[in-house]
C-alpha cells in the first residue's frame, strides 16, 4: 500500500475515492488488531475500542504530517517509509513470536487482558507509514487534507475496533498459538509494504 496510484483519485477526490482511499489504508490496521485481539485473554469491547482510538488517531495523524512534508517537496518520506515500517513492524513481529513460543513452556502465565499504549502506538505508527506516503502525494492534488484525513482516521477506528472483537473469538480456538500468528502478520505486512515499493 505505499505506492499511491489509487484507482479513482484525479485530480479532485470525490466523495466515494475518500472512502475507497480510507478504508483501504485502514487495512493494515485491521489485520494487526485481529491479532491483538487474538492474544488478550477475552478482551472487553472498551479495549477494543481504546485500541481503535490509538490506531485511529494516529491514522489520523500521518497524513497530516506526509501532507505537510509534501508542500515542502520533501522525499524522505516516500524514499525511507517502506524501510522504517519494514524494520518496526519485523521487530514487533519477532518480539510476539518469542513471546509465544516462551508461553508454551509457562502453563501460569497469568492471562493479559490489555496491552500496553505504547507498544500499541509503536504498532500503530508502524501500520500508519504508508498513509503518511499517500498523504505526500495528496499535497500535490485539490484535496481537503481535512476531511481526508478524519475519515482515515474514522475507518481505522472503526476496523480496529471490529478486528480486536474478532480476535477475541479467535483467540481461544488458537491459544497461545495466537500470539505466534500474530507475530507472523506483523512480519507479513512488513514485507508486503517493501514487497510493494519495489514492486509498484
Amino acid at each position: 500500500m505505499c505506492h499511491m496510484d489509487i484507482p479513482g483519485l484525479d485530480a479532485r477526490m470525490n466523495l466515494s475515492a475518500t472512502i475507497l482511499l480510507a478504508f483501504g489504508m485502514s487495512m493494515d490496521a485491521f489485520a494487526v488488531s485481529i491479532g491483538k485481539g487474538a492474544t488478550l485473554h477475552k478482551p472487553k469491547f472498551s479495549e477494543a475500542l481504546r485500541t481503535g482510538l490509538i490506531f485511529g488517531a494516529i491514522e489520523t495523524l500521518t497524513p497530516l504530517i506526509g501532507w505537510a512534508l509534501g508542500m515542502l517537496a520533501s522525499q524522505f518520506v516516500l524514499e525511507w517509509n517502506h524501510w522504517i515500517a519494514f524494520i518496526l513492524l519485523v521487530f514487533l513481529g519477532g518480539r510476539m513470536m518469542i513471546e509465544g513460543l516462551r508461553g508454551h513452556h509457562d502453563e501460569d502465565e497469568t492471562p493479559l487482558h490489555r496491552h500496553g499504549f505504547w507498544l500499541l502506538v509503536t504498532t500503530a505508527i508502524a501500520t500508519s507509514l504508508d498513509a503518511m506516503a499517500v498523504g505526500v502525494g495528496l499535497a500535490f492534488m485539490q484535496v481537503n487534507i481535512i476531511a481526508t484525513a478524519l475519515a482515515i482516521g474514522c475507518a481505522t477506528l472503526v476496523m480496529s475496533t471490529l478486528g480486536m472483537m474478532i480476535g477475541r473469538f479467535i483467540g481461544p480456538l488458537l491459544g497461545k498459538r495466537a500470539e505466534i500468528l500474530g507475530g507472523v502478520v506483523l512480519i507479513g505486512i512488513g514485507v508486503q509494504l517493501l514487497w510493494a515499493h519495489f514492486a509498484g
